[in-house]
């Protein structure tokens, strides 16, 4: 959804939010579950679980660290529209069909929830974000809550962000779920034996939108590709290093960043998150409690 000029398509990026929702919420009567009290929950409450691949891409290929505010503040607006979208078209479907089953037994918890996603988009911070980009959240949330006044919502849940390594691997995307990238080059076993080098097609992408021409993005490209790093690159600037941090290697992302990053879209997410914490080997017992300590206060599920 980042279009050339560098700026998000809002219309494409609502557009699959509505179809892809609607699709899951027509499948909840076609599944099989694996036990009838499963089912018949699953049925009334109708619990769905949108979610994305590939942010961490988008973020370099913007030019944005994944361990900064930017990167947080453009990942909290790109969730906050996911889930206010899929609340806002769950109204819409519930308008024609009702809502599920269990929703005015408790409508005012449900609306209140509605609420509290809503008054999250204030704290993302408007200097950050494209206010294209903000208001749209911001306004879909408006439509969730004033559709859902009226009409009840059909789900119960909308949103998690499950890895996507099988999703993530079929789109061909650079990253999983709501990852960083976890190294600049790709190993891709061969068929016929042996293995393939690739360097992620999000690089040279984000180093010409950095102002990097064509021959010193083949250079840098051509020196990750040989040395697996991008630390001592040609031509790079070193306070761009950042900007491809992954997960591991010798331009990690503190593990914080990761934790952070899920602070940062919590809010915006109706279930849980997945997602690997990378910590180096030499962490005491104490700095994984710390992290999970954190975690806890930042209302991570």
């Amino acid at each position: 959804y980042l279009k050339d000029d560098g700026s998000f398509d809002i219309p494409a990026y609502k557009h699959t939010v509505e179809v892809i929702f609607t699709s899951q919420e027509i499948l909840v009567g076609y599944s099989e579950y694996p036990t009838e009290s499963i089912g018949r929950n699953a049925r009334a409450y109708r619990e769905l679980g949108i979610g994305y691949a590939n942010l961490g891409a988008l973020l370099m290929a913007q030019g944005l660290p994944y361990d900064s505010t930017e990167g947080r503040a453009q990942a909290g607006a790109i969730t906050a529209l996911l889930t206010g979208h899929a609340y806002a078209t769950s109204a819409r479907i519930a308008r024609r069909v009702g809502p599920f089953s269990g929703f005015h037994k408790d409508r005012e918890g449900m609306l209140n929830v509605l609420k509290m996603h809503r008054e999250e988009v204030s704290n993302i911070d408007a200097s950050l974000v494209s206010e294209e980009l903000l208001s749209a959240a911001a306004e879909s949330w408006d439509d969730a809550v004033e559709l859902g006044t009226m009409f009840g919502v059909r789900n119960s849940q909308a949103s998690v962000l499950a890895p996507t390594g099988t999703i993530g691997l079929m789109m061909d995307c650079d990253t999983t779920g709501i990852e960083p990238d976890l190294g600049l080059v790709k190993v891709k076993k061969l068929v016929g034996g042996g293995t393939m080098h690739i360097v992620n097609q999000t690089v040279p992408r984000a180093l010409k939108v950095l102002g990097y021409n064509k021959s010193q993005v083949d250079d840098i490209v051509n020196y990750i590709d040989t040395e697996k790093t991008i630390i001592g690159a040609p031509h790079l600037k070193k306070e761009q290093l950042p900007i491809f941090a992954c997960s591991m290697g010798d331009n990690s992302i503190h593990y914080m960043g990761h934790v952070k990053m899920m602070g940062a879209v919590q809010p915006f997410i109706s279930g849980a998150i997945s997602k690997t914490v990378n910590m180096p080997e030499e962490v005491s017992v104490e700095d994984v409690e710390q992290l999970h300590i954190e975690s806890w206060k930042l209302g991570l599920k």
